[in-house]
């Protein structure tokens, strides 16, 4: 009994601070309304509207935040690398062409672990440095993997909404409310375009410029975004190496998002039939039984929706039991309700 009232005594003093703040912020509504003139009414129509992109903002600039440090990261290892390999040109073996070039592409194949085997390190100290590139590099592509795809979705999420908002159609506050809810969707949908625009832009290339047959150019392709590298096909002439070294880092980064999204795609899609079948489905006596966690052979609200929350695999039973003991040693005074003498001598 008083872990039910405890819970009825936290959600009565929510819905009466609840019922407390939405009463004043009608009051001052209606306040703020009657001093309005009527030349301020189109700025307040204006405010409205531009409101939820305020809370849109913040977020942008984070990811731009994180994207530039990515993309500073990146710069900093290419260009160690660069110098590495440019310094050891001599002891790489393989098809060259110019040596800053071969450096930079040497680096981007090694650190997607796409390899070639076009230009290989030959001697122990090469054979060193590649080792120790090749690791870092695979923890900086996953860095990547993390904060770029998600910076373009983002960016292209808040320009489709600012598009939306010159068509008075669409309603600001609902548009964001459907990027934020298929913001998967909408990150797979665009890395699927970005992936076809890739994979086009990289045959074409190679079609084109070195010369490949189209079976070969697309075997190619799929050689490198997969990062088999099987290394009978590959990237020979200069401006080949050149195109190669920015369309591999995007095309192998592409891919993986590509997967990622997918499988969040397919993991929210059965989160959603479960929940949808937890809320739809018929209790029965066994299910109270199960709900009622004091044993008083009632099920209040509070016990209901933790049900249903454990059903849905949102939290699990010890969850509960870990909420419960911190609320137990804040309890000083054992009352079981939380006061601000409670907090003090805790």
């Amino acid at each position: 009994m008083a872990d039910e009232d405890v819970r009825q005594s936290l959600l009565s003093s929510t819905n009466d601070s609840l019922n407390l703040n939405e009463t004043k912020a009608i009051q001052r509504r209606k306040s703020h309304h009657r001093s309005k003139g009527p030349s301020e009414k189109e700025s307040q129509e204006q405010e409205k509207v531009l409101q939820p992109l305020i809370n849109v903002e913040p977020t942008f600039v984070g990811l731009e935040f994180r994207i530039k440090y990515v993309l500073l990261l990146l710069a900093l290892y290419l260009g160690i690398g660069t110098l590495w390999f440019f310094l050891t040109k001599n002891q790489i073996y393989g098809k060259k062409t110019n040596g800053v070039i071969d450096a930079i592409y040497f680096c981007v194949v090694t650190m997607t672990s796409v390899g070639y085997g076009d230009l290989v390190p030959h001697s122990t100290l090469a054979k060193t440095l590649s080792c120790i590139y090749a690791f870092t590099g695979v923890a900086l592509v996953g860095l990547i993997l993390s904060n770029a795809a998600d910076y373009i979705a983002e960016k292209q999420g808040i320009l489709l909404v600012k598009s939306m908002l010159k068509n008075e159609k669409f309603n600001t506050a609902e548009v964001l409310m459907d990027v934020e809810t298929n913001r998967d969707k909408y990150k797979f949908l665009m890395t699927s375009l970005l992936l076809v625009v890739l994979i086009i832009s990289g045959i074409g290339f190679l079609i084109l410029v070195e010369g490949m047959e189209f079976i070969d150019a697309f075997y190619c392709v799929c050689s490198t975004m997969t990062t088999l590298g099987y290394g009978d096909k590959s990237f020979s002439t200069q401006e080949g190496r050149m195109f190669a070294i920015l369309w591999i880092l995007s095309s192998t980064i592409c891919l993986g998002q590509f997967f990622l999204y997918l499988a969040a795609l397919y993991t929210e899609k059965r989160q959603r039939s479960l929940v949808k079948w937890v809320l739809n489905r018929k209790l029965t006596p066994s299910d109270l039984e199960a709900a009622d966690m004091d044993h008083d052979e009632v099920v209040s609200a509070a016990e209901f929706i933790l049900y249903k929350l454990k059903e849905m695999g949102k939290i699990c039973q010890d969850d509960v039991l870990l909420l419960m003991e911190r609320f137990k040693d804040l309890d000083v005074d054992h009352s079981g309700t939380l006061t601000t003498d409670d907090l003090i001598l805790s």
